[in-house]
């Protein structure tokens, strides 16, 4: 579980960064993507140097999310990486002067609660073999979400921040299972595993979502969504098909402590992305 807490602690770091560099990258008022679309976009951004120091973070957080998973069941692996809002919404108001309501700390309370009743009702990584084609599927559905994200920059209307959030949190959740279903890391096993190229092309095409996600539209729609994608459909599968259970008897207080860890997530959501600086003010990040 510490694993999972750590990544936890670098993706919601990471957030804060890779949202002040998305604002700048779109001029600032985030408006629009500007020329050339989302991936012209994400081109700008990984100039900035918030937003590598925000790409760094993630990989060190990919590396505990891997142990985690490698030990966890998904449930609860996904549920402490929605807790990753609550460690944005104590960074943002700590390098961003963002003030939490009294609710938003509740909300962190919430949180910690819920991670903490899922740490004592958690058994050990299912294992379970899994179907020979749950990899074809992962890779089809990662392939279906980076179609979504490249064609993200021409969707109109109230539901798009909403859609490209659920879409960024299925890429995320499509990493998540992949992780758990690459049993072998020698290079022929990678090769032929549909698994290895899901991880890549879901986790690519969530970065492309989540990006356009930050950079314009309703910020808690868009993180709501990638709230719910990546954790209940992870879940989901690895209760049916990789036999993740819980403690004997504990099986009530792991859904309780899922149900309360996302529900206080969401409530965290407007910390998906970094509040635009006040004008006149100086950028507390530097």
């Amino acid at each position: 579980m510490l694993c999972a807490l750590g990544a936890a602690v670098c993706f919601g770091t990471a957030t804060v960064l890779q949202a002040v560099a998305a604002r700048a990258a779109s001029g600032g008022d985030g408006a629009g993507a500007g020329p050339g679309g989302q991936t012209a976009l994400l081109l700008r951004a990984v100039r900035q140097w918030r937003y590598l120091a925000g790409l760094a973070l993630d990989g060190l957080g990919f590396v505990f999310q891997i142990a985690a998973l490698r030990s966890l069941p998904l449930y609860a692996v996904g549920a402490a990486l929605a807790s990753s809002l609550a460690v944005t919404a104590v960074v943002a108001a700590r390098l961003l002067r963002t003030r939490l309501s009294g609710t938003e700390w509740g909300a962190v309370g919430v949180v910690c609660a819920g991670l903490a009743m899922l740490g004592l009702a958690s058994g050990a990584e299912g294992d379970e073999r899994a179907p020979g084609a749950l990899g074809y599927t992962m890779l089809a559905v990662a392939a279906a979400i980076l179609l979504l994200g490249l064609g993200a920059g021409r969707w109109t209307g109230p539901g798009r921040s909403a859609a490209l959030g659920l879409g960024a949190g299925f890429g995320f959740g499509v990493v998540e299972v992949s992780v758990r279903l690459i049993d072998s890391v020698t290079p022929a096993a990678l090769f032929t595993n549909p698994a290895t190229y899901a991880l890549l092309v879901g986790g690519g095409a969530a970065f492309l979502l989540l990006t356009s996600a930050l950079q314009r539209g309703s910020v808690t729609a868009a993180t709501a969504g990638m709230v719910i994608g990546e954790t209940i459909g992870p879940a989901a599968v690895g209760v049916v098909w990789l036999g993740d259970r819980t403690r004997e008897g504990l099986a009530w207080l792991a859904v309780l402590g899922f149900c309360v860890a996302v529900a206080g997530a969401l409530a965290l959501a407007r910390f998906g992305e970094a509040p635009p600086e006040n004008p006149g003010q100086p950028d507390p990040t530097g």
